[in-house]
């Protein structure tokens, strides 16, 4: 199998938890989904070699797994620099600059209690990473965001659009 099939099946499986993400209004199974769809994203990144997607996809596990324990606004600063640096150290054009900026939003609604806020900060977020993919050449992870971005959008709809 070749690496290029390898990668796409990654995604494939990280497509799963990100549909399933959005279906839960618990916040933390939310995260739950996205910390293991980061860590397979990550994986499908490094095998691709797209180096900033990689480390900004790790640096968004620990995120989740940090935002598990604390929504506090100092450690999203931390996390919001650490991204800044990422993005700086592995640049490679507007690729890095598409993922450094999905990544700062991402960051932003990590760390939101209300998982409303969360969801419209992912959204922002997603739709970079979406043109990101789209200009990378990675046919499942464009499918993924696509997906994503569609169960965010149903799941904020049944939450907040349908009881009005």
């Amino acid at each position: 199998m070749s690496p290029f099939v390898i990668s796409q099946t990654l995604v494939a499986v990280a497509i799963c938890f990100d549909l399933l993400s959005f279906q839960f209004k618990e916040r933390g199974r939310i995260i739950a989904c996205l910390v293991i769809s980061c860590t397979l994203i990550s994986i499908h990144f490094a095998i691709l070699g797209h180096w900033t997607a990689t480390g900004l996809g790790l640096l968004a596990t620990l995120r989740f797994l940090s935002s598990l324990v604390t929504t506090s606004k100092k450690v999203m600063v931390v996390f919001m620099a650490a991204t800044a640096a990422i993005t700086i150290f592995t640049f490679n054009g507007l690729l890095s600059i598409l993922s450094g900026s999905g990544s700062l939003f991402g960051t932003a609604g990590t760390f939101c209690r209300d998982d409303k806020r969360l969801r419209q900060l992912m959204l922002i977020g997603t739709s970079l990473w979406l043109i990101h993919n789209i200009l990378a050449g990675t046919p499942m992870a464009v499918l993924m965001e696509v997906l994503f971005i569609s169960s965010n959008l149903v799941g904020y709809y049944r939450f907040y659009l349908k009881r009005l």
